[in-house]
């Protein structure tokens, strides 16, 4: 839970912006792809011909979720004759899921091929141009966002989440400015990455304001973990123990114990040398192993 957080995407219109075409963002649930696919397949009833475009690009990329990568591209495929007279948005969505195709998170520990790369960075490039012209802010953050998973030295993936932050941060449109937060988290983590960890902290700690802002409880948990995280980093190990336990008691609360915590309160004891304490969170690391 602690290491990959993820956004949902919603563009509301803003005055002088122009407006998305649908609202896909109470279709989603990324958890369950399948009823995901079902609520756009009946979505198309009824939509105008740029919403079913759209509401498609989005069924391509639930079966990308499941890893039918192929399946994903059949149907991104048979749009092509459609849309290039389709609006800006559908053609920002279908090369961005197209990318999506070629090189995600979703692609796991087989890392894409040079050929898979080259392809998921020309349709992310191309998402990301097309955006920017059309100010479709959240799509343009969307595809800067996903050339980390193309250019994945950490040096890379910095450059291109501070691209993304500034078109973030420059933005009028309220659904862009919502991405800060989990910039921040990628650019802490590309930063602690390189060993830059007061940098890091620094990222952590305003993705921790504003999550808490945002008011979700998993995601203000996970920012607070991973502040913690990047003390045990910089050795400020009882500062990292209280944030730690505190997560701890956050997470019992919650009904949602986590594997992440207790590996970290199991290497902080380590480094007190307390070896009862270390073990009894090794032992429950293990029971809760994701």
């Amino acid at each position: 839970m602690f290491l990959k957080t993820f956004l949902a995407l919603v563009l509301t219109a803003s005055t002088g912006m122009p407006a998305m075409a649908i609202d896909l963002a109470p279709l989603w649930d990324f958890n369950q792809p399948e009823l995901s696919e079902q609520r756009f397949q009946n979505a198309m009833l009824g939509a105008t011909t740029d919403d079913q475009l759209i509401l498609k690009t989005q069924i391509a990329r639930t079966h990308g979720l499941r890893r039918d990568f192929a399946k994903a591209q059949d149907i991104l495929r048979s749009m092509e004759a459609q849309i290039t007279k389709a609006s800006a948005e559908v053609r920002v969505r279908h090369a961005l899921e197209w990318g999506r195709t070629l090189a995600s998170a979703t692609h796991g520990a087989t890392p894409p091929n040079a050929a898979a790369l080259d392809g998921a960075r020309t349709a992310y490039m191309k998402a990301y141009s097309l955006a920017k012209a059309e100010q479709l802010d959240t799509l343009a953050i969307d595809a800067l966002h996903m050339l980390a998973f193309v250019d994945t030295a950490p040096a890379d993936q910095l450059k291109w989440g501070q691209e993304a932050l500034a078109v973030a941060l420059a933005s009028r449109q309220s659904a862009a400015r919502k991405w800060e937060a989990s910039l921040r988290n990628n650019i802490g983590m590309a930063l602690h990455q390189l060993g830059r960890f007061e940098e890091a902290l620094t990222e952590f700690k305003q993705a921790v304001v504003l999550r808490e802002a945002a008011g979700n409880a998993q995601s203000i948990r996970v920012a607070h973990w991973m502040v913690a995280w990047t003390l045990r980093a910089l050795q400020r190990v009882d500062e990292a123990l209280a944030k730690q336990l505190w997560l701890e008691r956050e997470c019992a609360a919650a009904g949602a114990p986590d594997h992440y915590v207790y590996e970290e309160l199991e290497h902080l004891y380590r480094i007190k040398g307390d070896t009862h304490k270390a073990e009894h969170y090794a032992q429950l690391k293990t029971t809760h192993a994701k």
